[in-house]
């Protein structure tokens, strides 16, 4: 990787690069990109409902799982307008295998908000878009790049595999994301930022399968918890059995997945909670209004 300014986790001064480390740095992924870029079907469309699409379902999930997902979904619902309109159940069915149900939930609500707040049409701004429900700093900026081609800065898990390995190979401890930052800021191709980050994803991700993954020098990195035996399986479960069955009793949910029937019956309430499903006496069925 292209050499820049080492310097030590946490030093308060923003690196400054030269013209020559700014057109090393560029020069290799660039090249990288060219040889090696990926061919993934959310790169060829700027429209902001599929690129929030792609991006809540890439959000901890792998690129090979989510590819035939996102073309079976996009089948069904299509644009904004026919999923703000299709019931709970139907959305969970089709997202089930991706986990993290809350994702198809947050993209529900908000293509719900674009209708009703913006007329159907995705505001253009990371201010505005930060407002959606389920949309944080990344997934704005993303959407501003991809679907609208502007320069916004920010940064992944690929993304800060490139920079810290690139830039803070001598560092001692963790970096952090406000090291990052400014870095890809200086380095950004403001006149195609939309390839730009994709190269810049592509490179990360064969560095992480090549050298291990620099990330975990972040202080942002944390380590997927174990997902057998977790809330998560017991939350994934009940869903899965709810868009199956349509209703069942949680003795019944905890007995066909092999899940006990006590942290079923914690993850029933919090769902319960969230208004994601409701009980009917004993029977419990994902809500659908």
């Amino acid at each position: 990787m292209a050499g820049g300014p080492k310097r030590q986790a946490g030093e308060s001064a923003v690196p400054s690069l030269s013209e020559g480390q700014l057109a090393g740095f560029r020069r290799e992924v660039w090249d990288f990109y060219r040889e090696h870029g990926r061919k993934l079907p959310w790169r060829h469309t700027d429209d902001p409902y599929r690129v929030l699409l792609s991006e809540l379902m890439l959000q901890q999930t792998q690129v090979a799982r989510v590819i035939p997902k996102y073309g079976a979904w996009l089948e069904r619902f299509p644009d904004l307008a026919s999923l703000a309109e299709a019931p709970l159940p139907d959305l969970l069915a089709l997202w089930n295998g991706l986990g993290y149900n809350r994702r198809a939930i947050y993209l529900q609500k908000a293509c719900k908000e674009v209708q009703s707040r913006y007329g159907g049409v995705f505001p253009r701004t990371e201010a505005e878009l930060r407002t959606l429900p389920g949309i944080g700093p990344y997934t704005a900026g993303a959407v501003c790049a991809f679907a609208f081609k502007q320069p916004a800065v920010f940064v992944e898990t690929n993304i800060r595999a490139v920079f810290i390995l690139s830039f803070f190979s001598d560092s001692a401890g963790r970096v952090d994301d406000k090291e990052i930052l400014p870095l890809v800021e200086q380095t950004l191709d403001r006149q195609n930022p939309r390839e730009w980050y994709y190269a810049l994803m592509d490179l990360g991700a064969e560095l992480k399968r090549t050298v291990g993954n620099p990330s975990r020098r972040s202080r942002q990195y944390t380590r997927q918890s174990r997902f057998e035996g977790s809330f998560r399986q017991a939350r994934g479960a009940i869903l899965r059995q709810l868009t199956r069955h349509k209703a069942a009793r949680l003795k019944e949910i905890a007995e066909s997945e092999g899940i006990e029937l006590a942290r079923i019956e914690a993850a029933a309430n919090k769902l319960v909670q969230e208004e994601i499903i409701q009980a009917d006496g004993s029977l419990f069925r994902i809500r659908e209004d």
